[in-house]
């Protein structure tokens, strides 16, 4: 009896052996702009923020409306825990923004966020 796997071809996995693994494992870019909404999971965007600040200085949220601010700044100070085991912290500056959403001109809230150590 053939097993079920044998049937299924495999595909060569390719070897990088130059390339440390630190880099392998981040993403090609990074967004210059995280854009925050209500339904937005505030730990996931901490993570993005975390991984953001690991590699620059600053980064930009962007949030419009009560709910999508309320996320974004509980994302703030989740990615401050995040940061702790690199003996990183953050801190923000707020600003009003205007941002055309569906034609009709908005105001929200940019958080320029900057990292220190």
């Amino acid at each position: 009896m053939i097993s079920e796997t044998a049937a299924i071809p495999q595909a060569p996995t390719p070897a990088v052996a130059s390339e440390p693994e630190a880099v392998r494992e981040r993403p090609a870019s990074v967004p210059s702009i995280l854009k925050v909404s209500a339904k937005s999971s505030p730990n996931a965007v901490a993570g993005a923020l975390a991984a953001v600040l690991r590699e620059r200085e600053t980064a930009e949220m962007q949030a419009v409306g009560a709910g999508a601010i309320n996320q974004a700044i509980k994302a703030v100070a989740i990615a401050r825990s995040y940061l702790k085991a690199n003996n990183l912290d953050l801190y923000c500056v707020p600003a009003f923004i205007d941002v055309q959403i569906g034609g009709q001109a908005r105001t929200g809230i940019s958080l320029a966020i900057m990292r220190r150590a």
